[in-house]
Formats: structure tokens, sequence, C-alpha cells
């Protein structure tokens, strides 16, 4: 099975080559694509030392069509499976292998933190709890941690299910889409470093574009 990887980045110059670094380590034969979406820093420089393609967006264009770009380019290369993982720090690379081996038997394998959450903060934990309750709702299936970016994906999935949308909410919908297209979803534990540097959430706007998602999604 070919394996990509494909991490979306954005002013990650200080964290990005750790993660491709800790990624290749784990996963030697698997490919790195790292999508450089409009950073301002050094972001690309230090992925394509840390030994991984680099895809890039000359203007910002947001976490979702970050993601689109790279698994189009996991796709073109021929990939199997891909893991999907942030660049700032907050997902062990050490991880992966589990994701891949959960991947048997099933679709799309979401990274959980519900079984571990020691250190996540309160707000994020309250607002994590109810987007993944709605997510769940919509999608039809129990989903444990729909805020999770850490995920194994077939490429028969990335074929079909092509979000709407472009940034934050992109990842909340593209499990909407998945399951109401069949495929199937599971999951398996990782750690999160939620001390990590480099977050680019907005809590009240990427919150008021989640409620517009849920909003187009009742009713279909």
């Amino acid at each position: 099975m070919k394996v990509i990887a494909v991490i979306p980045a954005r002013d990650a110059a200080a964290t990005v080559g750790d993660v491709v670094r800790g990624l290749r380590r784990v996963l030697p034969s698997a490919e790195v694509i790292v999508v450089d979406d409009g950073s301002m820093d050094a972001t690309g420089e230090r992925a394509r030392e840390a030994g991984a393609a680099v895809v890039r967006h000359e203007v910002n264009r947001g976490k979702g069509a970050a993601l689109e770009s790279g698994f189009a380019e996991a796709l073109r290369r021929g990939a199997d499976a891909v893991i999907a993982m942030d660049a700032d720090g907050q997902h062990d690379p050490a991880a992966a292998p589990k994701l891949l081996a959960s991947l048997e038997g099933t679709d799309l394998v979401v990274g959980s933190r519900e079984r571990d959450r020691t250190g996540m903060p309160l707000l994020r934990r309250a607002t994590n709890d109810v987007t993944t309750w709605l997510v769940s709702l919509l999608a039809g299936q129990r989903i444990h941690d729909s805020q999770s970016g850490y995920r194994a994906i077939r490429s028969s999935v990335l074929r079909s299910v092509h979000p709407r949308s472009r940034r934050f909410e992109y990842e909340s919908e593209f499990l909407i889409a998945a399951a109401r297209a069949g495929f199937s979803i599971g999951e398996a534990p990782v750690p999160t470093l939620y001390n990590a540097p480099g977050s680019h959430i907005d809590p009240v706007r990427d919150t008021l574009r989640f409620i517009r998602l849920v909003i187009r999604h009742i009713g279909r």
C-alpha cells in the first residue's frame, strides 16, 4: 500500500521540520507533502530541508483548501492511503502507524483524543464535545472526536468526497459527507500536545463558520 502524508501548514517554520522528520522516522517508505498555505515565513524551506515535497499557495486559502490541494497531489502520485496531520506539533508522528493499522477493514480512521484529554483547555473540551455531537448527528453515526485533524484516509474516499468548506470547518464537513456517501469511519486513540505553538483557529469566526455548516446540512 502506497502511503502519502499530507500536512497543511501556515507560518509553521518553527515546527514543520520536526513533524516531517518524525513522520519519516516511523514511516520511512511514505512520501510527505507539505502544503504551504500562503506562509510569510520559511515554512516551505524548512519542510523541504526535512525531506518533504512542497505545494505552495501564494496566498492563504484556508486549511480546507490546503488539504484539498494536498489530497489532489497525493492522488496524482498514486496514493492508496493518506495520513493527514497538522504542522504545529500537536499530532505525534509516532501514532501514524497505529492509524494506518486501524485502517484495515474501514475507509477512514480519526485519531481520537476522547480517551485521554489531559491538558486540553476546558473551553476547547466543551467546544469539541458540542461540535462532535452535532457532526455525529449529521453524519448518522457516532464519531468520538470530529475535531481531530489526525486521520488516515483511503484513496477511494478522497476521490469521492469534496467538501464545499475551505477553512477549519472543512474537516467536520468531510466526515459528514464521507458518512453520507456510505464510507465507514473508525477511530484510533492518539495523544495530543495541547501546548503546541502556532494554532490559527479564531474561536469566534470559526465557530460561526461551523454554525453555518450545520445549518447547511440540516434536513439534507
